[in-house]
C-alpha cells in the first residue's frame, strides 16, 4: 500500500503528479496534483489510497469526495489539468501528457518545491525539480491521490461529452476501442472530441475521405 516514504525525503511542499487517460481514442487526457499538507486528515482516506486501477469506480469516487472534503479543511491541495485531442494530434501524447501535468502543477494555490510523478518519464518544463516512480501510484500516497482525482475527473467528463456525442458510448468506454465506440466510428464517423492520429481513428478518417 502506499505511504509518505517518498515524500519525506524531501523538504518543503511535495506533490504527486499522476494522469489519466492516454490510450483513449477520444478526449482529452488529464493530470492531478496533489499536496498533503496536513497527514493527519481523514485515516480512513489515507488508509484507502491506492492506484486508482486497483479500485471500484464507486470506491474512487468515495475517495475524491474524501479528497475535496480535505481540501475544503485546507489539509489537501489538488489542481486539475487538461490537454486536448486537437493538442494530442499536434504535440503527440506523451508531449501532451507532460502539458497537461504542468498545467495541473499550475493550478495548484500553492506551488510545489518537488514533484514525484508516476511513471519512468520525466516531464519537460516543470516548475519544481522531479523524480518519477516506476508504478508511484501504489507507492505513494500523494501520486494514489493523484491518480483518483485524474480518473474520476475525467470519467466525469467523458460522461458530459456523451451527452454532446452519443454515438459512441463515452459514458461507458470513457474514450477506450470498444465495441461499441468502434460501431460508433463506422456509422457516424468521427467526432470534434476523437483524437485522429491514433490508427483506429485515422483509419476511418482515411476510408471517408
Amino acid at each position: 500500500m502506499p505511504d509518505f516514504d517518498f515524500e519525506n525525503k524531501y523538504n518543503g511542499v511535495v506533490a504527486g503528479v499522476d494522469e489519466a487517460g492516454r490510450g483513449p481514442w477520444a478526449g482529452p487526457v488529464v493530470a492531478a496534483a496533489v499536496v498533503f499538507l496536513n497527514r493527519n486528515c481523514n485515516a480512513y482516506l489515507l488508509s484507502t489510497l491506492n492506484d486508482s486501477k486497483k479500485l471500484s469506480p464507486k470506491k474512487r469516487e468515495e475517495l475524491f469526495m474524501l479528497l475535496t472534503e480535505e481540501a475544503q479543511k485546507g489539509n489537501v491541495l489538488y489542481g486539475i489539468g487538461e490537454a486536448s485531442a486537437q493538442e494530442i494530434d499536434t504535440l503527440n501524447i506523451l508531449q501532451a501528457t507532460f502539458l497537461a501535468m504542468r498545467r495541473a502543477v499550475e493550478k495548484l494555490s500553492r506551488q510545489p518545491d518537488f514533484a514525484l510523478v508516476d511513471g519512468n518519464r520525466t516531464p519537460v518544463g516543470f516548475p519544481c525539480p522531479v523524480q518519477t516512480i516506476i508504478g508511484g501510484d501504489g507507492k505513494s500516497l500523494s501520486v494514489a491521490a493523484a491518480s483518483i482525482v485524474a480518473k474520476v475527473y475525467r470519467d466525469r467528463l467523458m460522461c458530459h461529452l456523451a451527452e454532446q456525442y452519443p454515438h459512441y458510448g463515452f459514458e461507458k468506454n470513457a474514450g477506450y476501442g470498444t465495441k461499441a465506440h468502434i460501431e460508433g466510428l463506422q456509422n457516424f464517423g468521427v467526432c470534434p472530441e476523437h483524437r485522429k492520429t491514433y490508427r483506429p481513428v485515422a483509419e476511418i478518417l482515411k476510408r471517408a475521405s
